[in-house]
């Protein structure tokens, strides 16, 4: 409440200056110390109001005058907002696209003016200023009754400013000496609220004026026109000057507030605005009398000003271990592992089972992660229920699992025979978390569908009841109790003197060991108060805590919220406000950080900070958060660890559903159950959630104060019929989600939203384009319509939607150009795609549209540079200004692909050098390197595509932090030599240095699609006496794929630790073999047609190999001991009594499509005594298309195989039969097989 009122005191002191202009500078000034008295009380009355209903109710009350107050400032903001917009927009720049040329030609200049006007009367105005101008005529022959056609030498710009001016004295609104303006009757002008004024004729109208200019020649040369926006129905044409001085007005009104004045000056403030200020402060006069009877101590009168800290970079406490668990734990993993009797239940159910914030999911999450499950599983499948069971859902959700991929599937049936289809005959283990149902009719089709699983499968449910685990027949039950004052003292003990020096540690101990019985045995209580005391750094904050009147609750489940309202407390309002809407997520939602954030940001719940970003104070108005064990279940970047998304525990859920009150629902709209029938007015935030295919509940549009409403699982609801009325109806808000949603348009309606930030339209498949509408949303912050894949066009208006800062389109492929003027939205922060548009220039965009887009951050594709001709664009775009990006892909596509016009691309990729910082590139449609390409010291990753000539490469082995490099598809290339390392030119200026380091960061190499590559030479003919040549000491992983005439290897890949290697479809490679058997610390091999291989290398001298995939090797006819690797080796070392173990750590062995192949030998005569173990770790065995194969090595029988699929076999497929194959007793201990034709 107190970060609400704050918020709308900051926006009336922005106001201060503006309240005179329309005398109500009083009412301001009023409403401000009202509200300040008010603020001063509001956080003993949101102590009280746990406890006293009279004070909840008055909170209740300031609440809903402060969110008219700030529904109705924002009303006024907006009016302001889109007034500047309107005239940015209406702007009208004319270029003479010829004029150079006339002037070449000394050609006598005459232009003709078009001007065109949305109504007749306009015409005899005009006539009368065209008259009075020298060496200008009118020429009124075969042209529309609407236009005038003038003909002389005046310059185009001056005719126009001329002609504007005289159109202002009929148009444009007069301001009187007093300041206001003259009425109606008084002369012509526009008032507020965009009101059509009576122009000199006495004709109410808007002109638009158009001018179109040619050169006259012998012969009529095409028209050149600057089309005037459809949208634009101002009457004004100004000159760049103006349009510069605008820009600076829109860049500068939050803050400057004489600029902001001036342009409010040119409104007329609504009556209708003023009256309502004068209501709303006399309710506060009510509220605020009402807080005298309640006796509340007053903090000065003044909003507090506590600082929200920035969490330190050890903020975050992860305990890994689980305390007091051990016994419950391994007594859950070996029921896991426990095969069991051939007769026991299927499916095999085992229930943990205990009171809210106990521990049960994080006992199932150790036991799910927990190693030997993890092999002892072909499947794992982790499904969150929660308190309602929605059989469609939970049955979707399992098969997502399994297949990667969400299903449209809404037939039960069908959901569930796929079930069968997936995990059928198969060892799975199935967790599924928080089921609250005693419903044994919504149990019974998963028990008939997961019965089909193999012998051994394990279903593990977590509940609170013990009459669910009974209703699911568990074998067995693990009742989890609170822990020991010890393991609870542990527990809080790693969180709360986490990185404390032992002095202050010893100072406080005895304080913490007796806060730590406060938890009463409950973890997540523990975790909660561990890091609330973390930042409690005196011995007098931990005897306050200690001594706190929270602690007086009675119920065991309600004793958490005492630790959490402790925790709470202490916030600084705003963060309170960012924590408490949190509640509009349904329970166990998946929180996405950036969302969540950008959804802060629509509420108006994260000011500015000096120069810090508002992003940026999101993202530690999280941390703070997070740090407090408000969240859990991270999820966080690979490369800077930074968290991505979220979960909120129950109890932790229900904590802010409590503070929210009537403010926040979540809903689930069951098409089986009765909708819901109304909402309260005082619902603010609502998220509804649809569990099958069922009507959008009409009575949503009776929360008209809505201002979040966020729909999940609506594809298959009909809300695309009733958008148009929830449009009508839903004016306040400011964050709506629709995603998933099967709208094919948005409708026209949604320009009332006029409040809206935060807009989600991704993932709705069917839309082609956005309405001209949405343009009007000039408060937009966020719109995302990435999934969006038939999404063709823009509106023509999107540089209206100056305050857009996220423009998030991934996956919107089909999308043809960005519409002209887009270069307006200088706020973007992320815009991961822009399209330079090709042959349509009247409306689409040019590159250097991106000049001031200087915030840009992240990662930026620019496509279509193919269509940029003239360089001066690309140097206009500023690319080495967005200092912020990160990654930046040029792709140079181009509409109707001409060779000729493929010279042109140098210049323009030399003129589009990013800043030296940037991290990740990608080039690719060009001819040549960029010249700035070296200059890029900070690259970690390179990719480098569609090269068209083949000059030789730049010296990228020079690239100090390079990590990830891939060349693709270069047909000119055919030979990488040594000016690719970087050492050719250099070398000899280095003799005197002991060694040369070349790629000495790089990971990952890829070449692809080198099709007339031969020679890749790493030597150059140096000598050896020249010095040591260091070459990749780093790489990891070598990936090359379709370079067909490649001859050889570089020798010096036998001198780095590779891990991973792939050759693919390069048959002319003469030393593969002989390289091979010497990569020692090979880990993966992937090898497809390497026709020079007539016999497989012996791989199994490779000791750490856990992946050999071979595909497509077609000469070989047997697989032998050679390929083990004990043929000559185990020869020699006979006498030995030591074993020869043979591929020790392979996983997973692989054979694709290998057409001669007849005989696997095995081990041939080597005897059981003779000590010899093949492949001991051995879980996954395919072979694929093997015609001629029909006999299996007798060492299979040996190996732990867990899966075998066999296909395209036809021989061995007859030999395995169940049985009765004579190959049956090698595999019949494999519980996974799958043979089939």
């Amino acid at each position: 409440m107190e970060a609400l009122a704050s918020v709308i005191l900051e926006q009336f002191a922005s106001l201060e200056g503006l309240s005179s202009v329309y005398s109500f500078n009083g009412e301001v000034s009023k409403l401000q110390t009202t509200m300040k008295n008010i603020v001063a009380v509001i956080n003993e009355a949101e102590e009280r109001q746990l406890k006293e209903s009279a004070v909840k109710r008055w909170l209740d009350q300031l609440k809903e005058v402060i969110y008219e107050l700030d529904d109705l400032l924002d009303e006024w903001n907006t009016a302001i907002t889109k007034s500047i917009i309107e005239d940015e927009w209406n702007t009208v720049i004319i270029k003479s696209m010829h004029e150079e040329e006339a002037a070449a030609e000394n050609i006598e200049k005459s232009e003709v003016y078009k001007i065109r006007m949305h109504h007749d009367g306009s015409l005899h105005k005009i006539r009368q200023i065209i008259s009075k101008l020298k060496g200008v005529e009118t020429v009124d022959t075969n042209v529309p009754k609407n236009e005038i056609t003038v003909k002389g030498s005046m310059d185009v710009n001056e005719f126009t400013r001329y002609l504007n001016e005289k159109l202002k004295t009929s148009v444009v609104p007069q301001k009187k000496e007093d300041g206001g303006y003259k009425k109606d009757n008084e002369g012509s002008g526009s008032g507020a609220g965009g009101k059509k004024q009576k122009a000199g004729d006495g004709v109410d109208e808007e002109v638009i004026v158009q001018v179109q200019k040619r050169q006259v020649k012998d012969h009529a040369e095409k028209l050149q026109l600057d089309h005037l926006n459809h949208e634009a129905n101002e009457v004004l044409l100004l000159d760049e000057c103006n349009t510069e001085m605008i820009k600076s007005k829109v860049e500068e009104e939050a803050e400057n507030t004489p600029l902001l004045k001036e342009k409010v000056n040119k409104l007329s403030m609504p009556l209708g605005f003023v009256n309502k200020i004068k209501e709303l402060t006399q309710k506060l006069d009510v509220i605020a009398e009402g807080r005298l009877t309640f006796g509340f101590e007053s903090t000065s009168g003044i909003v507090s000003n506590k600082e929200v800290e920035q969490p330190p970079s050890t903020a975050f406490v992860d305990v890994f271990d689980i305390c007091g668990r051990d016994e419950q734990k391994d007594n859950l993993v070996s029921n896991l592992l426990g095969m069991g009797s051939q007769e026991e239940r299927s499916p095999h159910v085992i229930s943990l089972v205990g009171i809210g914030g106990i521990g049960k999911t994080t006992l199932a999450r150790l036991a799910f992660s927990d190693d030997e499950v993890k092999a002892h599983f072909e499947k794992r499948i982790w499904v969150c229920v929660s308190e309602h069971f929605d059989e469609i859902r939970v049955a979707k959700e399992i098969i997502e699992n399994l297949e990667g991929n969400s299903s449209n599937v809404t037939n039960s049936s069908r959901l569930f025979q796929r079930i069968v289809g997936l995990m059928g005959g198969k060892r799975f283990f199935l967790v599924l978390d928080d089921v609250w149902t005693e419903d044994l009719t919504k149990w019974e089709p998963f028990r008939i569908a997961l019965k089909y699983g193999s012998h051994g499968s394990r279903i593990l449910v977590t509940t609170r009841k013990n009459e669910v685990a009974k209703m699911m027949r568990s074998v067995y039950t693990i009742n989890l109790n609170v822990l020991s004052w010890e393991d609870c003292w542990s527990v809080f003990n790693k969180i709360a003197f986490f990185e404390m020096d032992s002095k202050q540690h010893q100072l406080l101990e005895d304080l913490g060991r007796e806060i730590s019985k406060k938890c009463k045995g409950f973890p997540l209580a523990a975790k909660v108060l561990g890091s609330f005391m973390r930042f409690k750094k005196s011995r007098e904050d931990w005897k306050n805590v200690l001594g706190s009147n929270l602690w007086e609750f009675d119920d065991v489940e309600s004793c958490m919220f005492a630790p959490l309202l402790l925790s709470y407390n202490d916030l600084s309002p705003i963060l309170r406000r960012c924590f408490s809407y949190c509640a509009v997520f349904p329970k166990d939602t998946i929180i996405l950080v950036k969302d969540l954030i950008q959804l802060w940001m629509a509420q108006n719940y994260i000011g500015a900070r000096g120069c810090m970003e508002m992003e940026r104070l999101g993202q530690q108005y999280f941390e703070n958060l997070a740090m407090r064990s408000f969240f859990q279940d991270f999820e966080r970047n690979k490369d800077d660890g930074r968290i991505i998304s979220c979960k909120m525990h129950d109890i932790v859920h229900d904590f802010v559903r409590l503070q929210m009150n009537n403010e926040c629902f979540s809903i689930l709209v069951d098409g089986k159950e009765s909708m819901v029938d109304s909402f309260y007015e005082s619902t603010r935030h609502l998220s509804i959630e649809f569990t099958r295919q069922t009507q959008f509940p009409a009575s949503v549009c009776n929360a008209k104060n809505l201002r979040t409403l966020l729909t999940s699982n609506t594809r298959h609801v009909s809300i695309k019929t009733v958008l148009p009325t929830l449009f009508r109806h839903l004016t306040c808000l400011r964050a709506l989600n629709l995603n998933s949603s099967s709208i094919d348009k948005l409708p026209d309606e949604v320009e009332n939203l006029m409040h809206l930030r935060f807009l989600d339209l991704s993932s709705n498949y069917e839309i082609e384009e956005l309405p001209e509408t949405m343009c009007n949303l000039c408060n937009l912050q966020t719109l995302d319509v990435s999934g969006c894949y038939l999404l063709e066009k823009l509106p023509l208006g999107m540089g209206k939607l100056i305050n857009l800062r996220h423009f998030i389109l991934d996956g919107a492929d089909f999308m043809k150009m960005f519409p002209k003027g887009f270069g307006r939205l200088n706020s973007l922060r992320t815009l991961s795609k822009f399209i330079v548009s090709g042959n349509d220039e009247s409306t689409g965009c040019k590159l250097e549209e991106l000049k001031n887009m200087n915030h840009l951050e992240g990662a930026l594709e620019i496509k279509g540079l193919g269509n940029v001709i003239n360089v001066l664009e690309a140097k206009k775009a500023l690319l080495e200004k967005k200092i912020h990006l990160h990654r930046l892909c040029l792709d140079f596509d181009r509409e109707g692909e001409k060779i000729t016009k493929m010279e042109n691309d140098q210049l323009v990729l030399d003129a589009l050098k990013p800043h030296p910082y940037l991290e990740h590139l990608e080039i690719s449609g060009t001819i040549k390197f960029p010249k700035w390409m070296m200059s890029l010291t900070k690259l970690k990753n390179l990719k480098l595509s569609r090269f068209w000539k083949s000059d030789p490469f730049p010296p990228l082995g020079k690239l100090p932090l390079l990590e990830s490099l891939e060349i693709l598809d270069f047909d000119g290339v055919k030979k990488v030599g040594v000016e690719f390392l970087g050492i050719e030119s250099n070398y000899q200026k280095d003799v005197g240095l002991s060694s040369v380091n070349l790629f000495p960061n790089l990971k990952y190499l890829k070449f692809q699609e080198m099709r007339e590559w031969e020679e890749w030479d790493s030597n150059g003919g140096m000598r050896e006496d020249e010095g040591e040549v260091i070459i990749m000491p780093h790489l990891r992983s070598l990936n090359i794929m379709y370079c067909p005439k490649l001859k050889a290897l570089p020798e010096f890949l036998e001198t780095i630790a590779l891990e991973e290697l792939s050759i693919e479809y390069c048959s002319q490679i003469s030393n593969c073999k002989m390289l091979l058997t010497r990569l020692k610390v090979l880990k993966v091999l992937v090898l497809k047609q390497c026709k020079n291989l007539e016999h497989l290398p012996s791989f199994g001298k490779l000791p750490f190999l856990e992946l050999l995939s071979l595909w497509s090797v077609d000469s070989v006819k047997k697989v032998g001991v050679e390929f083990l690797g004990i043929e000559s080796d185990y020869k020699k070392e006979k006498g030995l009594t030591s074993s020869l173990t043979l591929f020790p750590e392979l996983r997973s062995l692989e054979f694709w499509s290998f057409g001669e192949w007849e005989e696997w030998d095995g081990i041939g005569e080597i005897r059981k005594e003779d000590n010899v173990v093949v492949m001991p770790n051995l879980r996954s065995l395919i072979i694929y298309n093997c015609p001629k194969l029909n006999s299996l090595p007798h060492f299979l029988q040996t190996t732990p195989l867990k899966n075998l699929r066999i296909s395209g076999s036809p021989i061995l497929k007859k030999s395995c039969q169940r049985k009765i194959g004579y190959n049956w007793p090698k595999i019949s201990h494999i519980p996974n097989i799958e043979i089939n034709d």
